[in-house]
């Protein structure tokens, strides 16, 4: 066994705790945790708005190998290029850790996920080829043992920070949180430090890695491959939403399975699951199916692209239940984790092992690069989609360079001192009222759906419930007052305003809170939380505890999104089967080779 594997086993197991670690908690952290990290709350970030920066950040770590790739081939080599990015990788970690000591959060969260991107990204494909180069000829029968124990220490250190991460953010804040997997990381760059005069060094080959990049054989490998990555691209669109969607659905289900579960700890199903299945699929399910259909790469990835439907199937039918006012345990979100991790056996690894047997030798760590754009354009897809179906929030916009006090928005007209002006009321720099117009005929709603609640054991009605009680309501422009049931404990009284169109920025109303009965039954712990105990230094007031009655309202102007509830989910579940029969006809045209070179090549 070569002597530096132990250090880099070391090293992948710390700096995947330390990327997993911090990824699992992103998008909570930016919904619930940013706007409270300044000197006073700020604007607070939406669901929306959260899963587009967090698929964002994704494509970018995803995209950033393609460089560390050229630079590892061509000019530095495969260990300069992980040594130095992992400095570039712990400074993004420390970046997020003093987030909101002094300056702009926002800037510090910026600038720690753009250096962990470059980092995180850049290191990739070295990494795995690194492992490759220990091996020669005299012990090559060790590679498969070894890379068995590389890709246990990946879920282990993914399954342990997916765990440990998000019950640190909520008892010891985010600089814990966000420490912890930097402390890691630092580790796992000293570790991987220690063992450099263990490693066998190969030296880029710029002459040789150009020759094979633009031979005949090399431009053919790339372009067949090119078409492969695109329909899996539609896997990562989807896959990837279990570190934002995903966790945003489980905050209104019942997550109480054997143990209380935290929204962002639910990932860490994925990380077990794939270390019990990847035996099952290599061991009992492959060679099954074997003896009754040849089992080719493609064929894997065909099947693995429409299991991965019926998973966001699982999940829409969910958030259907919710939005008819059930609380579904989490049971059936693990369910759909079941499904998805099955497609990623037969996706991911597949496509991975694939991209490798079809790379010429001087091309492995570039072809991965490329394999790694697939799951950067797939969050590039979800990215759009989440930015496509926002609404602008014109109170927002308008109030964005405001002091404090009470300002008149000209509203849809753009005059001041008509009958769709919006009074907004600011204090240390965010938006506490808003003074809706036509307010009297949304109070009526709200009244109405109040006291239908407090007849009906405090729950809030359904949308086909809520339909006779606003039949006859209509706004001052005449247009229906509606009423959208959105979840088991919230809901929407809205207008489509002045212009009388709804999903657009002028639209106006309520959303409606039902008190969790679940918390009143329980006993609770008297210890606060990190965000408890940070409201209350900043003096803000949870409109639950503000109100005097267990229905709660709060207003709201546009920044509704177009797509939201089952519907963003059957889109997702729509656009992976369109993906899946499309790549039917492609596997069958394509002739698939081997490109496995010997060792003395």
């Amino acid at each position: 066994m070569p002597t530096g594997i132990p250090y880099i086993i070391a090293n992948e197991a710390a700096e995947r705790f330390s990327f997993y670690g911090m990824k699992a908690i992103l998008s909570i952290f930016m919904v619930q945790y940013l706007w409270l990290m300044g000197d006073a709350p700020t604007e607070q970030m939406s669901q929306i708005v959260a899963s587009e920066n967090y698929h964002k950040f994704n494509k970018w770590v995803y995209a950033t190998p393609f460089l560390g790739a050229l630079l590892a081939d061509i000019f530095f080599g495969k260990y300069r290029i992980i040594m130095w990015l992992s400095v570039v990788y712990c400074v993004g970690h420390g970046c997020l850790a003093v987030m909101g000591i002094s300056g702009s959060a926002g800037w510090w969260l910026f600038a720690g996920l753009a250096l962990i991107c470059l980092g995180s990204g850049g290191i990739k494909p070295c990494v795995s080829a690194h492992v490759g180069d220990q091996f020669g000829p005299n012990n090559q029968n060790l590679l498969t043992k070894v890379f068995n124990w590389f890709y246990f220490s990946i879920n282990l250190g993914a399954f342990i920070s997916m765990l440990a991460t998000p019950w640190f953010l909520q008892w010891y804040g985010p600089h814990v949180a966000f420490g912890v997997p930097g402390i890691l990381m630092a580790l796992a760059t000293f570790c991987f430090w220690l063992g450099r005069n263990k490693f066998i060094h190969i030296q880029p080959k710029p002459r040789e890695f150009k020759r094979e990049l633009f031979s005949k054989e090399g431009i053919g490998v790339i372009l067949r491959l090119l078409p492969l990555y695109f329909f899996v691209a539609f896997f990562w669109a989807l896959f990837d939403q279990t570190g934002s969607s995903w966790i945003f659905q489980s905050q209104d289900m019942d997550r109480h399975l054997i143990i209380d579960w935290l929204p962002s700890q639910i990932q860490s199903i994925n990380s077990v699951l794939i270390l019990t299945l990847v035996p099952l699929f290599t061991f009992v399910i492959y060679p099954a199916l074997g003896k009754v259909i040849k089992l080719t790469p493609l064929r894997k990835i065909g099947a693995g692209l429409f299991i991965t439907v019926l998973s966001f199937a699982v999940i829409a039918l969910i958030q259907v239940s919710i939005s008819n006012g059930a609380t579904p345990n989490i049971g059936w979100q693990f369910f759909a984790y079941l499904i998805l991790t099955c497609a990623e056996i037969m996706v991911s690894i597949v496509c991975l092992e694939y991209s490798y047997t079809q790379a010429p030798r001087n091309l492995k760590s570039f072809i991965m690069a490329i394999f790694l754009l697939s799951v950067s354009f797939g969050n590039q897809i979800t990215e759009f989609v989440n930015s496509f179906i926002q609404v602008e929030d014109p109170v927002v916009t308008f109030a964005a360079e405001l002091s404090d006090g009470e300002y008149a928005h000209p509203g849809f007209d753009n005059e001041m001192n008509t009958t769709d002006d919006i009074i907004v009321t600011r204090k240390e720099g965010k938006t506490t009222k808003r003074q809706l117009p036509d307010e009297e005929t949304l109070d009526r709603a709200a009244d109405i759906i109040t006291l239908w609640s407090e007849n009906n054991d405090l729950t809030l009605p359904t949308t086909a419930e809520a339909l006779p009680l606003l039949s006859s309501l209509t706004d001052q422009w005449g247009s229906k007052i509606t009423y959208t049931r959105l979840a088991s404990r919230t809901a929407r009284i809205s207008s489509p305003g002045p212009d009388k169109k709804s999903g657009t920025q002028w639209d106006i109303g309520y959303i409606m809170g039902a008190p969790d009965k679940s918390a009143g039954s329980e006993k609770k712990s008297n210890r606060k939380t990190w965000l408890e105990k940070r409201k209350e230094q900043l003096g803000v007031v949870d409109e639950v505890t503000a109100s005097t009655s267990p229905i709660t309202k709060s207003t709201y102007t546009g920044g509704q999104p177009k797509l939201e509830g089952p519907a963003y989910y059957w889109f997702f579940t729509g656009l992976m089967l369109a993906a899946a029969l499309l790549f039917v006809p492609y596997a069958i045209l394509t002739k698939e080779r081997s490109y496995l070179q010997s060792c003395d090549s």
